[in-house]
């Protein structure tokens, strides 16, 4: 599903260079679990931008479903963002003054999808998260972890072929990251690609396989036995 070979990545800072990434390979297959893990500085937040299509490598490649992802102008690489990809982040990224229905059905008005339709299927995924009674409130009257069940049924309304997680628990409490992963979990298990990026041990021993960044390089990428979310509620 993901193949990137040899990738490499700096940014110009003033009259220096600082090379973030240095060399990346990493290959996920369709159905996996996989975090991504690595201290402040590491190339995590930089390897997943280029993975959304955020952000482009200087060198080596990066193919996602078989398509070469390369020099693509801001308009393909969202038709490709909105057609392969799911994103979840750690501030959610609602919007405030629409409904959790409306938030939900926002990336298939941007495929042109009719308004009836979108929003039947923007709340068949509020069910599917556990959500369909808080449809028509806005995003303050959610909790944290009422907005981050938002925020992947929006991920999924599109049907990505990967979602992207960026510290989806990183604002919430234990007991409410752990749902939150429980429902990561669920998704994954109908086979959904899901890559998260994590600085907590215990989030990531709840995915199948553990990928460790440092200075730029990948250092240790390991399958794991899961850690089911909910033995720990």
């Amino acid at each position: 599903m993901i193949e990137i070979k040899d990738l490499h990545k700096s940014y110009k800072t003033g009259s220096n260079t600082l090379h973030v990434l240095k060399g990346i390979n990493f290959n996920v297959a369709e159905g996996e679990l996989v975090s991504i893990m690595g201290s402040s500085g590491s190339g995590k937040s930089t390897l997943l931008n280029i993975l959304g299509m955020l952000d482009e490598a200087d060198q080596g490649s990066y193919t996602l479903d078989g398509v070469p992802i390369k020099n693509l102008n801001e308009k393909i690489a969202a038709r490709y963002r909105n057609r392969f990809l799911g994103f979840v982040f750690q501030s959610f990224n609602l919007i405030n003054y629409k409904t959790a229905l409306d938030n939900v059905a926002l990336p298939l008005y941007y495929q042109g999808m009719k308004r009836k339709e979108r929003l039947e299927r923007a709340m068949a995924y509020l069910d599917k998260v556990g959500l369909t009674a808080w449809a028509q409130h806005l995003p303050n009257e959610l909790s944290g972890g009422q907005k981050q069940r938002v925020a992947i049924a929006r991920a999924l309304a599109s049907d990505p072929k990967v979602l992207l997680a960026d510290e989806p628990t990183g604002a919430l409490d234990t007991k409410t990251s752990y749902e939150v992963m429980d429902l990561i979990q669920k998704i994954n298990e109908e086979g959904r690609t899901i890559l998260i990026v994590t600085h907590e041990h215990d989030i990531a021993e709840m995915t199948k396989r553990i990928v460790n960044l440092k200075d730029g390089v990948i250092i240790d990428d390991r399958k794991v036995d899961q850690v089911k979310a909910l033995q720990h509620v």
